[in-house]
């Protein structure tokens, strides 16, 4: 009777720790995880829309449901609300919201270089950055944009009093092929050139890592700091990994698997920045420079964009 008792406790603690943890109560269920992307699905979630497609989250015991927010500013915000359990997110916002006081904490990374980049025609009489005196600077998001473009100027002896600044809203490409601007800051690499050369003109970029602005993760997934499993986590980790590196060996294949699920994204735009973003993604997800976060933190207290730079813990963990 005592044995049976025993039997029966061990097993109701159990099954509760599993639940406590995230875990199905039953080994054969999925571990189910809402993860909300930084904007609409596009090239820049490869490696995650091809764990869904080729079934590396169901081979990894989860059930992954995929978000596109209506709002980009909403991601990180459910996450630390405890409304969702991972977001796809910006290494520099994740500083700044750390020191807002949200508790989020970078679990992987999907983008692991600088996508954002200084955009001006081909045919432009801006050869250098020095060319930007008197000219209009088009920008999507005031802050963060703002500092990069003022660190590529001081590296070439002007300020931002030397230039125009205009906000174009989203309408980075328009406003450059229209004239409305001389030049834009935080057109991505990896689409606005390309949607420039649909439009038949060339675009130049600048590349901000080249000009003084210390190497960052465009796109990071982030966690609520004490709200995660981290177990259930890498596993999430190790099926990404798994997609992105079926995208290096097999990038065709890889497309066609993402475009029979979503159809949406098959156009010549899309299909030229999926070429042009494999370079670009974490080859191990899961991995951390510790050193990278802290000095981009310094980065940030320097151009007075959060108040002190923290130790990398603050901001990112590593997964065993």
């Amino acid at each position: 009777m005592i044995g049976r008792k025993l039997c029966a406790l061990l097993a109701t603690l159990v099954m509760a720790a599993g639940v406590a943890l995230g875990l199905s109560a039953r080994a054969d269920e999925p571990a189910r995880l809402t993860l909300v992307l930084d904007w609409f699905i596009n090239p820049d979630h490869a490696p995650i829309l091809i764990a869904e497609t080729k079934g590396y989250f169901e081979d990894a015991g989860l059930a992954v449901e995929i978000i596109a927010p209506a709002d980009p500013n909403d991601p990180p915000k459910l996450v630390a609300a405890g409304k969702a359990d991972l977001a796809v997110t910006y290494q520099p916002q994740l500083h700044m919201q750390v020191a807002a006081g949200l508790p989020l904490v970078r679990v992987g990374t999907l983008v692991a270089t600088p996508l954002n980049s200084l955009v001006v025609l081909e045919d432009s009489p801006i050869r250098t950055i020095a060319d930007l005196k008197d000219r209009k600077i088009g920008y999507s998001v005031g802050g963060f944009e703002d500092a990069l473009l003022g660190t590529m100027l001081e590296r070439h002896g002007l300020s931002l009093d030397d230039v125009t600044l205009i906000n174009v809203n989203f309408s980075l490409s328009p406003a450059l092929l229209s004239g409305q601007v001389d030049a834009v800051i935080g057109a991505y690499r990896n689409f606005e050139l390309n949607q420039l050369a649909i439009e038949g003109k060339t675009g130049r970029a600048f590349y901000v890592e080249e000009e003084g602005v210390p190497l960052y993760d465009e796109l990071v997934i982030v966690a609520r700091r004490d709200g995660f499993d981290a177990a259930i986590v890498r596993r999430f980790l190790d099926a990404i990994e798994r997609g992105t590196h079926f995208l290096i060996n097999r990038p065709d294949d890889a497309w066609a698997s993402v475009v029979a699920r979503y159809a949406d994204l098959d156009n010549e735009l899309n299909r030229r920045a999926w070429r042009d973003t494999i370079p670009r993604f974490s080859l191990s997800p899961a991995a951390l420079d510790r050193a990278r976060y802290e000095r981009f933190a310094r980065f940030l207290a320097e151009r007075r964009l959060i108040e002190k730079a923290e130790p990398a813990d603050a901001y990112a963990v590593e997964l065993p």
